[in-house]
Parts: structure tokens; C-alpha cells; sequence
């Protein structure tokens, strides 16, 4: 009868059987506190306690009448539901265990684990922001809001217990050193969606060659590195793109941020003084003989891999050791391993810590200093217990801030489905695979898609970029280069070469996506049959070689617009953004509207057709310098209209993609908010009279050069009109 009943419903039917009668005694607990409080208070007055009197003749009464309940519930509820309710609970919470931490805890070991929250933060709303300062801030403030509102139960439960605690907003979790009971505890809450491994895990990185030391003299180089060379960088560089004004960061065994070729580029280097603020961090707090010790407070490299990476993504000393793909851009850096040790707590501060820098030992972050781009030349390998989803959130994160995160795809090729390790796996990830330098083959040890750990078969590297024999700076001093080969060389190439463009192309800065359309699309396509894919995308190169003068010279949408000539006021231009949510055309043009579409080259051919929506294009497109214009007919009020390009080329033969621009027609909705409505005529009526400027052209609704009482009567007309 009672098999079937949850825990909380056996208590539920106790409190109403026994509820009653309990409301009239003392509580056992509460009465067991104050009779060993009053114990202490009285320890020398022995008659009290052994008195006849009340108190204590009441205590042995609820003592007893809590048998004599017991009893009955025993006779009420079968030992068998009990047992049956308590074993799924347990079930339940062992669920969301992951199998590292009950390996780690077994016996009575402790171990470090992440307690990540159920409740996470909607970051969507970032998407539709114009600029990547406000994606980041909503981003962060998103993320933090959600930590401070969520995190309070779990962390009063932590300090009550005194167990070790570090708790993150990028993901709503918190690290937690504790026991299998530590564990299980936390796994019952449902607050808490899952309980995940930190494992101490070894990278494999690439060895490096004999370290050299430059000549201390300024040298002319004979030639720029081979795989700069091999990206085309050099051209664009000749045209005055050398990833100026964009910032990128790397996470990895840290930088000698002296070398001659890093410090120039430093963004804490002013050339006078060195400020670490916001530009540095380590992630390391408990290493044992590391050279650069713990929570170092300027960059210091403990291997040679970030200095290495670091300098292929910037470098240069002015000297000849022209070594960096972008080296008129600044970087900043974060240690996320500790000679290649990284755990996942580790990895999560790093990217923490680059969505909004703080300063050198803690303090408030500013998400306006947050990095264009970041260097991972790391893995976090399910194999050495970490989670195929631990970092997925924080990967997530950073793309909807605006910072795109280049990954490399990892060492493990030449066999398929070799792409197995966070964060490399992920599809907000941009995937980097390793070609032999100066050649278009892939590298035998480049990792290999399609992803199957996640079950995704999703198709990666996403690119690919020289990673053999790559020459960069090292730790071993300021002037010293060496050789190394990976994907982790093949990495801060991608990088560098996307902080080219961006330089060139500021207008991508805030769009994540688009500048890997830009990427791939413009990559020289190398076509493979191998590990199930052809063409291109597939899963040995991605869409191919890196090449950054045809991604200089992409044809790229930069702007649309619904264009009106509104009497002998003029010509007035509604935004029409290319991504997030449409803007709005509220000006009645009797079913004819005009839309213009700018680009970064001329443009000479190409067709447009309404592909959402109610309405058609009249006649041909009309092609001047960057500009389309395509004229629109029998088109409706209250809908959102979406005009899609098709074939559109520029004067060098390049083609955009099938590319949709959507806009709302709502007339009469002036102020943009997809409601026509009392808020709007009161806008009309206080411009009537005014001439017609850029300041409220959308207030002259039915676009005949003036605002007047019929603009009035017409939006009068639409309130109540709406769009989803």
C-alpha cells in the first residue's frame, strides 16, 4: 500500500496522524539543548536534576511517547517503502556523481571535485547587442547575478562544515574539497545538477628543440617564419593591418613577458613601467617546486609552451625575429598549468579571468578589458577524468561575450575521431589543426573528427594552420627562440591570424560567428574522403589552410538599411542589424520600401528575393560602388519581412553566401519596441510642426516630408498593432 510513496509523502502522512499530539509536547531536540545547557549552568545543583518535579518527569514521558510513535509509524509505513524511498533518493543523488569523483573518494579519500549549480545563466539576450563592450558586460553581469542570487544555501552549507570552497560565475559551480559523504550530500540537493572530477591532468606538450639565443645586434630577417609566410599575413600586413587595437590572450604555462620579442606587445608594458594589473593571472595555488611558484604576481613561464605560443600569435623584437603572426597586437596572459598540469578548476579561472580582468590578487573585473582572442594550446582529456560538458559553459561563455576561443585539436592523430578532449570538442570552440609547415598536408599527429564522445558527430578541426617545426620565443631568456611542433603551434597562428583580421575588419569585432564565416570560407579548401567526410568542411582539415589575405579580401556584408526619401526633407535611413533582432520599418510607404545593402568591396552582380514574409522585389538590383539597392513591392503592414541575397559578387570574383537580412514592418511603431500603442502618439504629437532631421524623421509616419496631425491620425490608426 505504501511501496509506492516518495519520502516526502511518508512525512507528509506522519505530520498528519501525529501532528496534532506533537503540537502539545516539547521537542526531543529542543529539549535535549536546553537540558544540556541548563546541565551546565547547574552542574553543582544535583537535586535539581534528580528531583521529582516537572521537567524531567515530562522528558521521560515525550521519550517514551516518541517509542510508542515510532512504533506506530513502523506499523503504518512497511520497512520496505521506507527502504525502497530512501534507496532511490540515493539512487538519484549517485547519478550525478561522475565516476572520477567515486574513484577518488573510495575508502575515505578526499578529493576535489566541482559542484555545478542546476540553475544557469540565459545568455541569449547578448546576441542581438551592437558591440562587443556590451555583449561583454552583459555577459558578466548575467553570469554574476545568477551566481550571487543561486550560490548562498550551498556556501552557508560549506563554511558550516568547514570544507575547502572556491566558487565561479563563468559556471555556476563550486569547487570543493571534500569525501564520498561530502559528495553524495551535495548530489541529494536539488539545487545541484551535477558533482564533477578536478583531476590533476598532464598535458602531453610538444617538447622543445635546443634553445637559441639571438645575435644581440638588430638584424634585417632573411626571411619571415615559413608558416606566416605560408598564411599570407605579410600581405596584409603591407596594407597596414597588423592586428592593431586588438588584444589577445593566452592561457597556458604562462610568458617571459621580459623576452625581447614578447614585452613590446605587452599590454601591461607602457614602455616605461610594467602595470599587471587586469593583464595577468595565475591560476596556480598549490604547486610544489615550481619555478615560478604559486599565485606569481607578474607572468612567468614555468615550462616554455606559453611563451612559445604567445610569441607565433605576436611576437616580434624589432631585431629580426619577426616570429608573430600579428605583431602590432598587444596580449595578456593567464597560467592555467603547471609544467603542462592543468585541472579543470584551473582552466574555468583562466577564462573566468579573461571574460573580465581583474587586478593581481583579486577585485573587481572589468569585462571592457576582456581579450579579442585567446590562445588554448591545452587539452582536458575525459581519459585523465574529466567530463566531456565540464568546460562547455565557460566555452560558452566567451563566445557570447565576443571573444573568440581558438583551441587546438589535440596530438592524438592520425586516427579518426581522435578530437575527444575539452575544450576542443565543443562547437563554440574554433578548432585548430596542424599542417606541415610550408606544405598542404596534414600532420600525422593533428587529431582527426567526426566528434563521437559527446555523441555529436560533429565535423572537426574547423581550420587548419602550419604546426611543424614552428621557431619561437622560449623561457629560457629574453633572447632565446626554439623549435617546437603540434597543434598547439598551429593554434596561436589561427589566433594571430584572426587579430589580423580583425584589425583590418574591425566591424567583426563583436560578431564571433561571423568572423569564422570570414575564416573559413576564405580558407584555401583542401578536400579529404578520409574519417567519413568529403568536400569541405571534413574532418582532417576543417575548411582548410588558414590564409589571411583572402580573408582581408572577403567579400563581407557590413551594413543594411530600409531607405526613404521623405519629401523635400530628404533621405532618411532605418538600421537594419545583421544579427539579433530586426530593426523596425514604421514609416508607411504604401507596400513600397527600399533596401540598400552596404559591403567591404565594390560590388558589381547578384540577385535578392523575399524569402519570409509578404512581399517581392521589382525589377533588378542596382549595383553602385559598395552598395546593392533592391526596390520592394505589395508589401504588407505588421509582419517580419526577410530579404535573402543570392550569388552577390564583387570586382574580384568573390561571391557572399546566401545571406538573409530580416526587417520588422510595424507602421506607426516609432520608438522601435514592436507595439504601436499610446506611447508612440504622444511621440508624433510632440514633433508636430518640427521640421524633419535625423533626430525624428521616424515621426514622420507617412513619410511626405513633415510632421502633422495626419502622422498623428495615422499612428492613432495602428495602436494596438504588434509583432511577436
Amino acid at each position: 500500500m505504501y511501496a509506492g510513496l516518495t519520502r516526502s509523502e511518508l512525512i507528509a502522512g506522519l505530520t498528519g496522524r501525529f501532528g496534532e499530539m506533537l503540537e502539545n509536547k516539547w521537542r526531543i531536540k529542543q529539549f535535549g539543548l536546553r537540558r544540556v545547557s541548563e546541565t551546565h549552568k547547574n552542574m553543582n545543583a544535583k537535586t535539581k536534576l534528580t528531583s521529582k518535579s516537572g521537567p524531567l518527569r515530562r522528558a521521560v514521558s515525550m521519550l517514551l511517547f516518541a517509542a510508542a510513535a515510532a512504533a506506530a509509524l513502523w506499523a503504518i509505513v512497511p520497512p520496505r517503502a521506507l527502504s525502497q524511498s530512501r534507496a532511490q533518493d540515493q539512487s538519484a543523488a549517485m547519478s550525478k556523481i561522475a565516476p572520477w569523483v567515486l574513484q577518488h573518494t573510495a575508502d575515505g579519500k578526499q578529493a576535489e571535485f566541482l559542484v555545478v549549480l542546476s540553475d544557469q545563466a540565459d545568455l541569449s539576450g547578448a546576441e542581438a547587442l551592437a558591440t562587443k563592450q556590451e555583449k561583454g558586460r552583459y555577459v558578466h553581469d548575467a553570469l554574476w547575478n545568477k551566481s550571487q542570487t543561486t550560490q548562498g544555501p550551498l556556501l552557508t552549507w560549506l563554511r558550516e562544515r568547514g570544507l575547502e570552497h572556491q566558487s565561479f560565475y563563468i559556471v555556476n559551480a563550486i569547487l570543493v574539497k571534500g569525501t564520498r559523504e561530502v559528495a553524495e550530500a551535495l548530489a541529494s540537493r536539488p539545487d545541484v545538477a551535477r558533482v564533477e572530477g578536478n583531476p590533476h591532468i598532464q598535458n602531453l606538450l610538444p617538447q622543445p628543440g635546443p634553445a637559441v639565443e639571438a645575435p644581440s645586434q638588430p638584424q634585417t630577417p632573411a626571411t619571415i617564419e615559413p608558416g606566416i609566410n605560408y598564411t599570407h599575413a605579410p600581405q596584409v600586413w603591407a596594407l597596414g593591418f597588423t592586428g592593431q587595437n586588438v588584444v589577445v590572450a593566452s592561457a597556458d604555462t604562462g610568458q617571459r613577458w621580459t623576452h625581447n620579442a614578447l614585452k613590446p606587445h605587452y599590454r601591461g608594458w607602457n614602455g616605461t613601467v610594467a602595470d599587471h594589473d587586469y593583464n595577468w593571472h595565475d591560476s596556480i595555488h598549490d604547486s610544489v617546486g615550481n619555478p615560478c611558484g604559486n599565485d606569481s604576481p607578474f607572468p612567468c613561464d614555468d615550462y616554455f609552451h606559453g611563451t612559445h605560443t604567445t610569441g607565433t600569435a605576436i611576437g616580434d623584437d624589432g631585431a629580426g625575429n619577426q616570429i608573430g603572426m600579428a605583431p602590432g597586437a598587444k596580449w595578456i596572459g593567464c597560467r592555467n598549468m603547471d609544467r603542462g598540469a592543468g585541472t579543470p578548476a584551473r582552466y574555468i579561472e583562466c577564462m573566468q579571468f579573461f571574460l573580465a580582468p581583474y587586478p593581481v590578487g583579486g577585485g573587481q573585473g572589468d569585462p571592457t578589458l576582456a581579450p579579442d582572442v585567446t590562445i588554448n594550446s591545452w587539452g582536458c582529456p575525459p581519459s585523465e577524468g574529466c567530463s566531456a560538458n565540464t568546460l562547455q559553459a565557460a566555452v560558452e561563455a566567451q563566445a557570447a561575450a565576443g571573444i573568440t576561443m581558438v583551441v587546438a585539436a589535440g596530438n592524438s592523430g592520425p586516427s579518426c575521431s581522435t578530437v575527444t578532449d575539452p575544450p576542443s570538442l565543443y562547437a563554440a570552440s574554433y578548432t585548430a589543426g596542424a599542417l606541415v609547415t610550408g606544405s598542404d598536408t596534414i600532420a600525422s599527429f593533428s587529431s582527426r573528427g567526426p566528434v563521437t564522445i559527446d555523441g555529436s558527430g560533429r565535423i572537426k578541426p574547423d581550420i587548419s594552420a602550419p604546426g611543424t617545426g614552428t621557431r619561437s620565443a622560449t623561457n629560457s631568456c629574453d633572447s632565446c627562440y626554439t623549435t617546437a611542433s603540434g597543434t598547439s603551434m598551429a593554434t596561436p597562428h589561427v589566433a594571430g591570424g584572426t587579430a589580423v583580421l580583425l584589425s583590418a575588419r574591425p566591424i567583426l569585432h563583436h560578431d564571433v560567428a561571423m568572423q569564422r564565416t570570414v575564416l573559413n570560407n576564405s580558407a584555401f579548401h583542401l578536400n579529404s574522403t578520409l574519417c567519413g567526410s568529403s568536400g569541405y568542411p571534413n574532418n582532417t582539415f576543417g575548411w582548410g589552410r588558414l590564409d589571411v589575405l583572402a580573408a582581408y579580401n572577403y567579400l563581407l556584408l557590413t551594413g543594411a538599411a530600409s531607405r526613404k526619401t521623405q519629401g523635400v526633407a530628404g533621405t532618411f535611413d532605418i538600421n537594419l542589424p545583421l544579427s539579433g533582432e530586426p530593426g523596425v520599418e514604421c514609416r508607411s510607404g504604401g507596400g513600397n520600401y527600399t533596401e540598400v545593402f552596404t559591403f567591404d568591396n565594390n560590388v558589381v552582380s547578384g540577385s535578392a528575393a523575399v524569402t519570409g514574409g509578404t512581399g517581392n522585389v521589382s525589377g533588378s538590383p542596382v549595383f553602385s560602388g559598395h552598395t546593392m539597392t533592391v526596390n520592394l513591392i505589395g508589401v504588407i503592414d505588421v509582419q517580419r519581412l526577410t530579404v535573402t541575397l543570392t550569388g552577390v559578387t564583387d570586382e574580384f570574383s568573390q561571391v557572399l553566401p546566401s545571406t538573409p537580412v530580416s526587417m520588422n514592418v510595424l507602421i506607426g511603431d516609432v520608438n522601435g519596441n514592436k507595439a504601436v500603442n499610446s506611447t508612440d502618439v504622444v511621440h508624433v504629437k510632440s514633433q508636430v510642426g518640427q521640421a524633419v532631421t535625423d533626430s525624428n524623421f521616424r515621426e514622420d509616419v507617412n513619410g511626405d516630408g513633415s510632421i502633422s496631425s495626419s502622422d498623428v491620425a495615422l499612428t492613432k490608426s495602428h495602436v494596438g498593432d504588434g509583432l511577436p
